[in-house]
C-alpha cells in the first residue's frame, strides 16, 4: 500500500465545499493534511468551521478538526502544495481563472469533476490547463465509483487517478490512498474524463426505468447498452477501450446508475412520472451533472459521427418534451443490429 504521507503535500486545499470536495477533503485531512475547504458563502464557511459538518451536503457527519473552511480564495491555496478542483463543470473554468494567480506553480492539481464544459465541450483537464498555465499532461483527475455520503463515512471505496504524469498521478495516489480510499493510477485521462462524464447520462436514464417500473431486466439491458455507448464516443475521443472495462468506467457506472445515493438516479426518477425539468432541479437543490452532460454528449456524437441512441432519446426527454415511455418504445424498436459489431 502507498505511504500516506512522507513525501506529500502537507498542505492542502479542496475547491468548492459541495458534498464531494468535503468528503474528499476529508480523506487529506484523515492521511494528515492541512486542509483549506474553499466555499463562496462566508455563511457556510463559518458554518463549517463552527459546527465541524457541511449541514447543506452532508448533514450528521463531524469533519475532522484539520479542515478549515474558508471564502478567502488566496489565504485557501496560500503555501499549498495539492490544489483539488471539484467544482461543477459549469463553474470550473470560473473559479479555475479567479485560483490561477494565488496557486504555486509548483503545487500539485488534481479535478474529480465529471462533465464537459457546456459551451466549447472541453474535457475539464483541458479548462484547468488553459485557465491555469499549465500543460495538460501534468495534470490529474480523480474519478471511480464514489458516493461521497460513504466515502465521509470511511466505508470501503475504490478509486483510479489518471495522468498522462505517472509522477504526479502517483502524487495523488500518496496524497489521497488509505486503509478506507484505495487509489489506483491510469495513463488514460481522455477515457477517464469521458466515462465520468457520460455514465451520468445513463444514471438518469436508470432513474426513468427505474420510476416507470420496467424491472431488472430493464436497467441490466440499460446499463449494458449504455456502456458501449459510452466506450464509442471515448474512443473516437481517442481513449483506451479497456479503461471503461475498469473503475471509471463499468465500476462508476454501477453505483451512479443503481444507488439513491446518486443524484442524477433522483433526478432520472423524479422525471418518470412527468415533474417537469425545471421542477426537478429546483427541487433537487444540488447540481445534476447528468443534464448538461445529455446536450455536450449530444453534440460530440455527432461531431465524431458515433451512435449514442440512449443518448439522443433522453435528450428529447429533457428537452423536447417526448414522454420517457415513448422513448423506451423507441428504442426498442430500433431496427436489428449486431451486438458485437455496434462496439467498434
Amino acid at each position: 500500500m502507498a505511504s500516506s504521507n512522507q513525501s506529500a503535500p502537507k498542505r492542502a486545499a479542496v475547491l468548492v465545499a459541495g458534498s464531494w470536495g468535503t468528503a474528499l477533503a476529508s480523506v487529506l485531512a484523515n492521511n494528515g493534511y492541512e486542509v483549506s475547504l474553499w466555499t463562496r458563502s462566508e455563511e457556510q464557511a463559518q458554518n463549517i468551521n463552527l459546527h465541524r459538518e457541511n449541514s447543506k451536503f452532508l448533514p450528521g457527519v463531524k469533519l475532522p478538526d484539520l479542515i478549515n473552511a474558508t471564502s478567502d480564495l488566496k489565504q485557501a491555496l496560500q503555501g499549498v502544495e495539492l490544489a483539488l478542483f471539484v467544482a461543477p463543470s459549469a463553474a470550473m473554468r470560473e473559479v479555475a481563472k479567479q485560483a490561477a494567480p494565488y496557486l504555486s506553480r509548483d503545487a500539485l492539481v488534481v479535478h474529480a469533476t465529471k462533465g464537459f464544459e457546456a459551451d466549447t465541450l472541453k474535457r475539464m483537464t483541458t479548462v484547468l490547463s488553459e485557465e491555469l498555465n499549465r500543460p495538460v499532461e501534468e495534470l490529474v483527475v480523480l474519478s471511480g465509483p464514489s458516493h461521497a455520503e460513504e466515502v465521509i463515512r470511511k466505508q470501503p471505496t475504490t478509486v483510479v487517478v489518471a495522468s498522462a504524469n505517472i509522477h504526479a498521478a502517483e502524487q495523488a495516489q500518496d496524497a489521497l490512498m488509505n486503509t478506507h480510499f484505495r487509489v489506483y493510477t491510469n495513463p488514460d485521462v481522455v477515457g477517464v474524463e469521458v466515462a465520468g462524464a457520460v455514465k451520468n447520462i445513463i444514471a438518469l436514464c436508470a432513474g426513468l426505468t427505474d420510476g416507470l417500473q420496467f424491472g431488472d431486466n430493464a436497467r441490466a439491458a440499460l446499463l449494458t447498452r449504455g456502456l458501449a455507448e459510452i466506450g464509442r464516443l471515448g474512443t473516437a475521443m481517442g481513449a483506451n477501450p479497456l479503461t471503461f472495462a475498469g473503475l471509471a468506467g463499468v465500476g462508476d457506472l454501477i453505483v451512479t446508475s443503481t444507488s439513491k445515493h446518486s443524484r442524477n438516479w433522483r433526478a432520472g426518477f423524479m422525471l418518470a412520472d412527468g415533474t417537469p425539468l425545471d421542477e426537478v432541479l429546483s427541487r433537487m437543490g444540488m447540481v445534476v451533472e447528468g443534464v448538461r452532460t445529455t446536450r455536450a454528449a449530444q453534440v460530440l456524437a455527432k461531431q465524431y459521427n458515433v451512435e449514442m441512441p440512449i443518448t439522443f432519446q433522453l435528450y428529447e426527454v429533457l428537452f423536447e418534451n417526448k414522454s420517457p415511455r415513448t422513448a423506451v418504445e423507441n428504442l426498442m424498436g430500433r431496427l436489428k443490429t449486431h451486438e458485437i459489431e455496434e462496439i467498434g
